[in-house]
């Protein structure tokens, strides 16, 4: 019998693809005059195309965080004014996650978490945690832009992949440096000693480059009004000097839609609507808008790199600098995407532009990684100068939250990224992620749902008894302490376990595997399997002529 034969190949390496050779075209030389023409005008057409898809794509963003504003916006404000609960380090940072999740802006969660700093409410302290809460909150968008690719399993894993590989970075910043700012506070005390020569009157212009772009358009369709969420945090904290139950019941009838005469420019000011119904229709909408610029962009790029195309670009975007400066190859795209972000002043349209194209497989994730580090660098930026920009008594206090934000992730990229082995950390983390993800389409919504909200409300609700709080979370250490331990010794040294616990065979199936769960929601429209996927062997091209029978 002819044996198989097996050759492996990374899914993940998008550079050695193959190529499809039925899309390499002839070479410019030998198309005719006409050939040339249509090829150039074309290529005119598509690069118009991919750039009216990505400007109606940010303004999507924009408005999906319109959305989630006038739906959550209120209660965001109604946590944060909670601040009994906000002194402990670990309610702070959930508290952080689920106000950006629901306001979809790290930059809104921020400057209430600085307004509360400013006004006495929130010490720097738990300010800390909740930036840090911040930080992670954000990624959820460009987690959600990556559904967009779902169809295609290849593509979706890479794309989920690099969606998440910011998720990655961002909790293992926060195992680290939470519990040694709750001990040693190392953030609070840098940022002071760096703020000490500010003064509460000097300030500088504000950088404002994105909005300019979109704010015409996004303006004419809605208009928020911030400041509730600031007041319902800031005078319906009954604890703080600030309580005033006048303006506690104002703030919480108050509209999240600006206010606005017969002459106001905004599509929904005119229309008499609520803000849970608004909230609705532009959250339908802007989800709408969303997939149709995320489908046009992909499909458009899709044409685009093709054949030699492909290979150029992958060959240049994914290759390293010439020797010997090649270790430097990183560092450069961290200050790329330093400066793209500082530019679009958002890290979430940023890395939400990138996943699409790591799902085409044009930038690979280990060159997503670098990227993504320089996009919290710099939306930390952006947040510094926007502080120094403030006005008024407590300035150096919100300039020193925004530099104890840049610090946590300059110090996050300084343990995660110079040394070889800790930069695979997250990378395998989110390699992880996206190979479930391709196996288990629904994973990707169980992970969304779980991480973003149930996680942070689970530790908000469990944060009425600290006791059992801690009891929780000593539970959660010891689980994932034996199971990274257990999973090592596997690996390495199996015939020194027992028996029983060389594998996972002792615990329940649906204790170690999905598989009982995907025969379930596997059903449903959403998740099934498309006829292409069935028979995929996503890390393996196999070749021969027989295979043999299981």
């Amino acid at each position: 019998m002819e044996h198989l034969e097996v050759k492996e190949v990374d899914a993940w390496n998008v550079v050695d693809d193959e190529l499809d050779t039925d899309n390499f075209e002839k070479p410019w030389n030998e198309k005719s005059t006409k050939g040339k023409v249509i090829k150039v005008l074309t290529l005119v057409l598509k690069m118009l195309i991919v750039l009216a898809s990505l400007y109606f794509f940010i303004c999507s963003l924009s408005f999906l965080s319109s959305a989630f504003q006038l739906l959550g916006g209120k209660s965001a404000g109604e946590v944060f004014a909670r601040s009994k609960i906000l002194n402990n380090p670990i309610i702070g940072l959930m508290i952080g996650v689920l106000v950006t999740v629901l306001v979809q802006s790290s930059s809104t969660s921020t400057s209430i978490v600085v307004a509360m700093v400013s006004a006495g409410i929130v010490q720097l302290r738990p300010a800390i945690s909740m930036v840090m809460g911040a930080n992670i909150g954000t990624t959820v968008t460009n987690t959600i832009v990556s559904l967009g690719q779902s169809m295609d399993r290849k593509m979706f894993r890479r794309a989920f992949g690099g969606a998440t590989v910011h998720d990655c970075f961002n909790w293992l910043c926060v195992f680290i440096f939470l519990p040694l700012e709750a001990v040693l506070h190392p953030l609070e005390k840098i940022s002071s000693a760096l703020t000490q020569g500010i003064s509460d009157d000097d300030k500088v212009s504000k950088l404002d480059f994105l909005k300019v772009i979109t704010k015409p358009l996004t303006k004419t369709i809605i208009g928020i009004e911030k400041s509730t969420i600031k007041n319902i945090a800031k005078y319906c904290t009954q604890t703080g000097d600030h309580y005033n139950i006048s303006k506690c019941g104002g703030a919480r009838n108050a509209s999240m839609m600006k206010a606005c005469d017969d002459k106001c420019g905004y599509l929904f000011a005119q229309a008499g609507l609520g803000d849970t119904t608004t909230g609705v229709i532009l959250l339908i909408a802007s989800l709408i808008l969303l997939c149709v610029c995320l489908t046009t962009l992909v499909k458009t790029l899709q044409s685009l790199l093709l054949g030699r195309m492909a290979q150029t670009l992958k060959k240049h975007i994914n290759s390293d600098l010439p020797y010997p400066v090649s270790w430097l190859t990183g560092y450069l795209f961290i200050l790329v995407g330093t400066g793209m972000t500082i530019l679009v002043q958002s890290s979430s349209v940023f890395t939400s532009a990138l996943t699409p194209l790591v799902g085409l497989g044009v930038i690979s994730l280990d060159r997503m990684y670098p990227l993504t580090l320089g996009s919290n660098i710099g939306t930390t930026c952006t947040a510094v100068l926007a502080a120094l920009a403030a006005t008024g008594d407590k300035r150096s206090v919100t300039i020193q939250v925004a530099i104890s934000h840049l610090l946590f992730n300059i110090f996050g990229i300084l343990v995660f990224y110079p040394v070889p082995f800790m930069r695979t950390i997250p990378i395998n983390f989110a390699k992880m992620l996206g190979n479930t993800t391709a196996d288990y389409r629904w994973f990707a919504i169980l992970y969304l749902i779980v991480v973003f909200l149930l996680l942070p409300m689970l530790f908000i609700a469990l944060s009425f008894s600290l006791p059992l709080l801690y009891v929780v979370i000593t539970l959660i250490i010891a689980a994932v302490l034996f199971i990274t331990i257990l999973n090592i010794l596997q690996d390495k040294i199996p015939e020194k376990l027992p028996e029983f616990l060389r594998t996972w065979d002792f615990l329940p199936k649906p204790m170690r595997s999905l598989e009982p769960y995907d025969s379930v929601l596997s059903k449903l429209i959403c998740c099934r399997k498309s006829v292409d996927d069935a028979d995929v062997i996503p890390l393996s091209v196999v070749t021969g002529a027989k295979t043999n029978p299981v």
